[in-house]
C-alpha cells in the first residue's frame, strides 16, 4: 500500500493568495479556541467510509497541533449489529433502546472498546496524533446504574433492557492528565456500575455529559444528516436552547433525533458554550465548522 498523500488532498488547484486568505480566516478561531476542550461524538457515515475516517483522523490532529484540546467519544450500532449477526443472534429493541443480555453485552465491550476503539486510535495516531483508548473503567470514569426505562405509554410499567445503562457519575481526572500530555483521549460508552457490572450507554448521552463535566467550549456531534431540519427540510443553522425546546413542543424534531438533539440540549443548558451537530457525510465538515464563518450544521447556543 503506497503511503503517498491521497489525491483530493492536492491543493495545486488553489492560488497562493486563496491559500492564505483560507488560513487567515481560521487565525481568529485558532486564538479563540486555543487551550479550550472540544468534546467530538463520532459516528455514523463518518465512521464506517474509509476516506471520511482519513478525513476525521487528520482534524482531530490537527486541532490538537494548533492548540485545542480535542476529546473523542464514539459510538459503534452498525458495528454492533454485524458482530451479533455472525453469532447469529438477532437485536431487540424497546423504544428504541437495544435489549442488552449478558452475551449481547460481550460482543458490545468486544466490538465498541475493542475493534472500534482501537481502529479510532490507529488511524489517529497514523495521521500523526497520539490517541489513547480509554472505557468508562479506565480512571473510574464512568459510573453507571442500570436504566429504568419507563413505558411511553403506561408509566406505571418499567421495561427490563438488560445491562444498559444511564451515567450515575463522570470523573474526568484521567481525561484531564491524557489532555494535558499532548494525549487524544478515545473514549467507549461503556460504565460499571457499584458492585462492577458492566453498562452499555448511549454514546449521544456520554458526549453531552463529558462535555458538561469537563467544561468544555464545543461539543461537536458527527451524524448522518445536515443538521437540525424545519418542517420544510431547510436547515435550522442557529437555535437557541428556547427555539429546540419549541422544536420538541411541535413535532419537528422526533425519531432518532430526539435522544441526540436531547444531550445536545442539556449540555447546552449545563455549561457548554454552543453544541454543534454537523453533517459526518461531508469531508473536513468539524474542521470547517470551527475554524471558518461557514456554518456547516446547526448550532445550538447555550442561551
Amino acid at each position: 500500500m503506497s503511503h503517498e498523500p491521497p489525491a483530493a488532498h492536492d491543493l495545486t488547484h488553489i492560488a497562493p493568495r486563496d491559500k492564505a486568505e483560507i488560513l487567515a480566516e481560521a487565525l481568529p478561531y485558532i486564538r479563540k479556541f486555543h487551550g479550550k476542550t472540544i468534546v467530538i461524538k463520532y459516528g455514523g457515515n463518518a465512521m464506517t467510509d474509509p476516506a471520511l475516517q482519513q478525513d476525521f483522523a487528520e482534524d482531530v490532529v490537527l486541532l490538537k497541533l494548533v492548540g485545542m484540546n480535542p476529546v473523542v467519544v464514539h459510538g459503534g450500532g452498525p458495528q454492533i449489529e454485524d458482530a451479533l449477526a455472525k453469532i447469529g443472534k438477532k437485536g431487540t429493541f424497546i423504544q428504541g433502546m437495544r435489549v442488552t443480555d449478558e452475551e449481547t453485552m460481550e460482543v458490545v465491550e468486544w466490538v465498541l472498546a475493542g475493534q472500534v476503539q482501537q481502529d479510532i486510535v490507529g488511524l489517529i495516531n497514523v495521521a500523526g496524533g497520539k490517541a489513547v483508548g480509554l472505557t468508562g473503567r479506565d480512571g473510574g470514569l464512568i459510573r453507571a446504574r442500570k436504566l429504568r426505562m419507563v413505558d411511553h405509554k403506561d408509566p406505571s410499567v418499567v421495561h427490563d433492557v438488560g445491562q444498559v445503562g444511564e451515567i450515575e457519575s463522570i470523573d474526568p481526572s484521567v481525561v484531564k492528565a491524557l489532555q494535558d500530555d499532548q494525549f487524544i483521549p478515545v473514549i467507549s460508552p461503556l460504565g460499571f456500575g457499584a458492585n462492577n457490572e458492566n453498562y452499555n450507554i448511549n454514546a449521544d448521552v456520554v458526549a453531552g455529559k463529558l462535555a458538561e463535566v469537563l467544561k468544555a467550549e464545543k461539543l461537536m456531534m458527527l451524524t448522518n444528516i445536515p443538521g437540525v431540519l424545519d418542517k420544510a427540510g431547510n436547515l435550522l443553522t442557529n437555535l437557541s436552547a428556547r427555539e429546540i425546546d419549541e422544536l420538541f413542543a411541535d413535532g419537528t424534531i422526533s425519531g432518532g433525533m430526539l435522544p441526540k438533539i436531547a444531550s445536545a440540549l442539556e449540555a447546552a443548558k449545563n455549561g457548554v458554550t454552543a453544541v454543534h451537530i454537523i453533517d459526518g457525510r461531508v469531508p473536513h465538515s468539524m474542521l470547517l465548522e470551527i475554524l471558518s464563518e461557514q456554518a456547516y450544521g446547526t448550532m445550538i447556543r447555550s442561551h
